[in-house]
């Protein structure tokens, strides 16, 4: 089993609530991690329709199996036992008893924070980082099969081709979920709109452009963005404030949280053909986004992640908020570091003042060092960022 770095804030968490409760995309590792951290309890998935039934029609009774807690997996299954786990834990006042764990954003945390407020904290599990791969000796080898590969955990404990794995996952589990949340009639158009996020990840996101290349409404095109933020398979970077006095764009960025997810989605089949794909740069931005992502997540906390962009297009690919200063990012894909690399931060860093604290640029190669009081940064060593 590959350690995950979330299970040390998880174990701090359980000493303090009486349940944590372990968010993230399907397949990400929450059940192992789960089990890991509570390998002595009983373990009860939700998925499964006996269970389901069984405390659909008598949570309590279902409930009192597990006097000394439990992991109780996919809880958004069954929604309605969280009001008694309410019951339970304020009575019996212990901490750490019980790790639920689901795979729907949205829905589950409204449930979670009417009926456990107070009692639960969250932990956000993605897919394996980088780092949790190198240090297990699983990193693949070079930037561009990284970003084929992404970082679900199957691809690297079963011997299976990296896309039969994807169309397998995304027919069995986000085709399902957006059935079960939206209804979605025409999976088709659902599946051409998926796509055509991929085709976007890294850019401003504009859902009247999305809807009409993809022959939906403005309001449809929300809708199942929606769904693919609550089922972690996008997510939204918002622009950050301080403008400076420049006009600034207001509109977010779309990202997806697995680089290697996006790769299947546009049809990139080997990872040799990453190196001359016209969506490199997207692509490796992504990756990196998602890695300042997990890092933040794995420790506990929320990502204090935005972009910035004036209305002349000068762009800073991500500001980290460190208090009341503020870290700028600049994210190449290049393997060798040029001077253009480093004039949107240069333009930032004349602006901010100050404010600023240790800018860094991220590029495809792998060597670090100082230049101009600029850290140049490989991809291998995102995670020391936070």
């Amino acid at each position: 089993m590959i350690r995950r770095e979330a299970e040390h804030a998880i174990h701090t968490l359980l000493r303090g609530f009486p349940i944590v409760t372990i968010t993230g995309p399907r397949q990400s590792g929450k059940t192992t991690l789960a089990k890991a951290v509570f390998p002595d309890k009983p373990y009860a998935s939700l998925e499964d329709p006996d269970v389901r039934l069984a405390a659909r029609e008598d949570p309590r009774s279902f409930l009192e199996r597990f006097p000394d807690g439990a992991v109780l997996d996919e809880v958004q299954r069954c929604p309605d036992i969280l009001s008694y786990l309410q019951s339970i834990v304020d009575v019996d006042g212990r901490m750490g008893l019980y790790i639920l764990t689901g795979s729907q954003q949205f829905g589950l945390m409204s449930d979670i924070t009417q009926s456990l407020a107070g009692r639960t904290a969250f932990i956000e599990l993605l897919p394996f980082s980088a780092r949790e791969l190198a240090q297990a000796g699983k990193q693949p080898r070079g930037i561009d099969r990284m970003l084929h590969t992404g970082g679900y955990p199957p691809l690297y404990d079963r011997d299976i081709d990296v896309r039969s794995w994807f169309s397998a996952y995304v027919t069995a589990y986000l085709e399902r979920d957006v059935r079960q949340v939206l209804k979605v009639q025409e999976l088709e158009t659902f599946q051409r709109f998926v796509r055509l996020c991929a085709g976007r990840t890294g850019q401003l996101l504009n859902f009247s452009s999305l809807a009409t290349e993809c022959g939906i409404t403005h309001n449809t095109a929300k809708a199942w963005i929606s769904v693919l933020e609550a089922s972690y398979i996008v997510f939204q970077l918002r622009p950050h404030h301080a403008n400076f006095n420049k006009r600034l764009v207001k509109a977010p960025k779309l990202y997806f949280y697995d680089v290697g997810l996006v790769s299947w989605l546009l049809g990139i089949q080997e990872p040799e053909q990453m190196e001359t794909h016209p969506l490199r740069g997207s692509i490796f931005e992504t990756f990196v986004v998602a890695e300042l992502m997990k890092a933040f997540l794995n420790h506990g906390e929320r990502p204090r992640l935005y972009f910035w962009r004036d209305s002349n297009g000068v762009e800073v690919d991500i500001l980290v908020e460190q208090g009341a200063r503020i870290t700028p990012i600049e994210i190449k894909s290049g393997k060798t570091v040029t001077r253009d690399f480093l004039s949107g931060l240069e333009k930032w860093l004349a602006l901010a003042g100050d404010t600023a604290l240790n800018p860094t640029l991220i590029y495809g190669g792998t060597d670090n060092y100082r230049h101009k009081g600029i850290h140049i940064m490989g991809w291998r060593d995102i995670d020391s960022m936070v």
